[in-house]
């Protein structure tokens, strides 16, 4: 436990590290050409490295794909899906923490659960039109049954309890299984931010408690139709969404986590490191036989229960952020270059740019089988479908940024004519 407190206390920095998605805003902010977010004080690390996770997440997505050797998954013990899940934990304790301090336990919880209904929407919509797809791709597809390969087919023979399933979130098709996860994590959100008010390492204790209690007894959710666990366990990932709301909230926290912060800076860096040359000797060997891969044998049965957040996994992961936070500060010049900047808007409009890549990944799938599967058409989808999904965050932006021009404009107007 004290390992975990510790890694959110690093996190959240302290005077020799600061804090790796701190609130406060800095010089710098102006030359991020007017963005909102910036002046706001938001800070873009937290943003671009969601952005990342999504692509990552996409590219991973799509089948066999050959762009997939340059993603997290493939020189970490874990991939995108923690980084996800670790950010949105750290998110939301610092959106809704700051709603906690400033309005109230009411108030935050009112709008938490407006966020839950949301994504609760966005799901539904997203499984509305990743099912017309893939009927479509079945109906004018030959030789090629995309209901089955994509999960979908129970919602053929039984659309009646299929439908009932999917509103229960129990009915999770090939790539539909994420959102659930953060609909659920979110819907708890409320008591761990209680719980953070009242002692910041409390809600990480009793996370931890029901993560080791979940992995002895197998504890797990079912889902439909065959009965089987949910492809992310919400009762073991909760504990990675718990370790970043407590980083997150720990500015808003009166109490302090002391901890020897510079062994552990070496320590991260050591491990991500060792993983990396591990998990890229495993990559290597799975493609030629004949290289070894390092540990293979001992380590890979502690990796591979991604449903359950293995406990190797975690821990590469914490080390992965810790490493992160270290060697990428709030001034990093990386932040304001024009790549990072199109990553960053991807980020800001998560939740948007995330079902536009679900859509693209069983796109990509059915070009793939039903066209021609070749490194070239793989890196022709991932590179589209990247295009794409940051398109669809520099349009949002730019909407947002004419909206809030727009109500200053209208603001200004009505102040000059109450004049």
């Amino acid at each position: 436990m004290h390992v975990t407190t510790c890694v959110a206390k690093f996190i959240e920095g302290s005077s020799a590290h600061r804090n790796i998605f701190a609130v406060n805003g800095h010089p710098q902010g102006a030359r991020y050409g007017g963005d909102p977010y910036q002046r706001s004080g938001r800070d873009l690390r937290l943003d671009l490295f969601r952005g990342l996770s999504l692509i990552f997440i996409f590219v991973d997505h799509v089948p066999d794909n050959v762009l997939s050797y340059l993603t997290l998954q493939s020189f970490s013990f874990c991939d995108a899906a923690e980084v996800f899940i670790f950010i949105s934990g750290y998110a939301a304790a610092v959106v809704y923490g700051k709603a906690l301090q400033r309005r109230g336990s009411i108030i935050a919880t009112a709008q938490i659960y407006r966020r839950v209904w949301q994504l609760y929407v966005a799901h539904i919509f997203l499984f509305v039109i990743f099912a017309a797809l893939v009927f479509y791709a079945t109906l004018n597809v030959q030789h090629q049954n995309y209901n089955e390969d994509l999960g979908i087919d129970n919602f053929v023979d039984e659309p009646n309890i299929a439908i009932v399933k999917t509103l229960l979130l129990q009915y999770q098709p090939k790539y539909l299984d994420i959102l659930p996860l953060y609909v659920v994590l979110l819907g708890i959100f409320p008591l761990v931010l209680l719980l953070l008010r009242r002692h910041l390492a409390l809600p990480v204790m009793v996370s931890a408690v029901i993560y080791l209690l979940t992995l002895h007894f197998g504890w797990q959710p079912h889902s439909y139709p065959d009965d089987e666990a949910w492809y992310f366990n919400p009762l073991a990932w909760q504990f990675l969404f718990v370790i970043g709301a407590t980083a997150g909230y720990a500015p808003y926290s009166r109490q302090v986590l002391t901890m020897p912060s510079a062994w552990l800076a070496k320590l991260a860096i050591g491990i991500t490191v060792a993983v990396a040359i591990i998990h890229i000797s495993w990559t290597i060997h799975g493609a030629y036989e004949a290289f070894p891969g390092l540990l293979l044998q001992e380590l890979s049965p502690l990796v591979d229960d991604k449903a359950n957040l293995a406990p190797l996994r975690l821990a590469s992961f914490l080390a992965l952020a810790v490493t992160a936070g270290h060697l990428v500060r709030r001034n990093n010049r990386l932040l304001y270059t024009p790549v990072a900047r199109l990553i960053i808007r991807c980020g800001q409009h998560s939740l948007q740019v995330f079902c536009l890549g679900v859509l693209l990944a069983v796109l990509g799938e059915i070009l793939l089988t039903s066209v021609r599967d070749d490194i070239a058409m793989q890196l022709a989808i991932s590179l589209a479908g990247i295009v794409l999904m940051v398109a669809i965050g520099g349009l949002l932006t730019w909407y947002k940024e004419g909206n809030a021009m727009r109500s200053d404009a209208v603001f200004a107007a009505d102040t000059n004519a109450a004049r």
